[in-house]
């Protein structure tokens, strides 16, 4: 069960390298978190970093061993996880939703980003380490980042950390539940329809520049589906098309 074993750790780079380095030399419970009280250079998706001041918010890793998961479902996974944190955020304020493919935003700010890292042995997902990074207590963003947000920004409350993580790491493993029995249709409904601007006109920017599209949803590996003016529907991978 996610959240079963917790080690905690005083300050690391990055929880994802931490439980990574524990996969090089042993087999750690499936469901283990490396949770940091410091994270000094969290990594996020591409070169992007997470700012984190320490023992303010949540930041941790989660090691799986999702074996059962065929490597063309590997996105379900991304999926599931983005759930989660959506599942822990809609009990304590609204308007949570998915940005594409895994950042987590409240109204037009972003709360949490997800980073999943797989190893492919053959055929198969050998091990996931799947970190994230949930903005809690934090009052003062400092980064140059365009749109954090907090919990305690948006709804004025302290929360404990420890509480938090427990309640979160329940509602994570109940929709990796869901993906280990193969429950895909409903967790393809529940993401689609958590995503950030679905079927709204909106603008957006890819190679040929600037156009107004209505997001659909994304295809089975993932892809975000388009709909342009003209009718076509256009698929793009992660960095492919930004959201104006």
């Amino acid at each position: 069960m996610i959240g079963s074993i917790v080690h905690r750790i005083i300050e690391t780079d990055s929880t994802n390298n931490y439980a990574a380095s524990q996969l090089l030399t042993k087999r750690p419970s499936e469901g283990a978190v490396f949770v940091a009280d410091s994270q000094i250079d969290g990594r996020g998706q591409a070169s992007n970093r997470w700012e984190s001041e320490p023992n303010k918010n949540l930041t941790f890793s989660i090691i799986l061993y999702p074996e059962f998961l065929e490597i063309g479902r590997q996105f379900e996974l991304s999926k599931v996880i983005s759930l989660g944190v959506t599942d822990y955020l809609k009990e304590l304020t609204d308007n949570v939703r998915i940005k594409w493919p895994n950042d987590i935003y409240i109204g037009s700010s972003k709360v949490a980003g997800i980073l999943i890292e797989n190893s492919i042995r053959i055929t198969k997902i050998s091990s996931s380490v799947v970190g994230i990074g949930l903005n809690i207590n934090q009052q003062v963003f400092i980064s140059n980042a365009p749109n954090p947000v907090s919990l305690n920004q948006i709804t004025g409350q302290i929360y404990n950390l420890e509480d938090s993580l427990a309640n979160l790491c329940f509602k994570l493993d109940g929709r990796y539940q869901q993906l280990r029995h193969g429950e895909f249709r409903e967790i393809d409904e529940d993401y689609a329809n958590m995503l950030f601007r679905r079927e709204v006109w909106s603008s957006f920017s890819d190679e040929n520049g600037e156009f107004e599209g209505k997001l659909l949803g994304v295809d089975r590996i993932g892809q975000l589906r388009i709909e342009t003016q003209s009718g076509k529907i256009n698929k793009y991978q992660f960095k492919e098309v930004v959201f104006r």
